[in-house]
């Protein structure tokens, strides 16, 4: 059981990286023009990368052995959720420019949390 645990973990990894990789890739989609359905489409986008951090972030916090390491990593990632949230409320708001700064603090936020989990995977 435990060996099938390090495999999920490691794959919970693995998608916080490729997800990291696909969100800081997206800069140039988020020169949108007015068109409707472009919003729609990077709000849906930034709303599912959300839901898979979320949920694969929850994961590798729970089973930090260090109460110390789960604290940096959930204080990282709170920060990463709060200017994602931001980010998203700016894509509500079909704000350009509050969208492409929000978007520079949440890249920010999300690649202090990958090298956090860079030790110890």
């Amino acid at each position: 059981m435990d060996s099938d645990y390090g495999v999920e973990l490691k794959g919970s990894v693995c998608r916080i990286k490729n997800c990291a990789v696909e969100l800081f890739s997206m800069e140039d989609d988020l020169l949108i023009d007015d068109d409707e359905d472009s919003w729609d489409l990077v709000e849906r986008d930034l709303r599912l990368k959300a839901t898979f951090l979320y949920i694969d972030l929850s994961r590798v916090i729970s089973s930090c052995e260090s109460d110390e390491r789960k604290k940096t990593l959930t204080g990282l990632a709170n920060k990463f959720f709060y200017f994602m949230d931001e980010l998203d409320n700016a894509v509500k708001d079909r704000s350009v420019t509050l969208m492409q700064a929000c978007y520079g603090d949440t890249a920010h936020a999300l690649r202090e949390v990958v090298a956090a989990l860079v030790p110890s995977h």
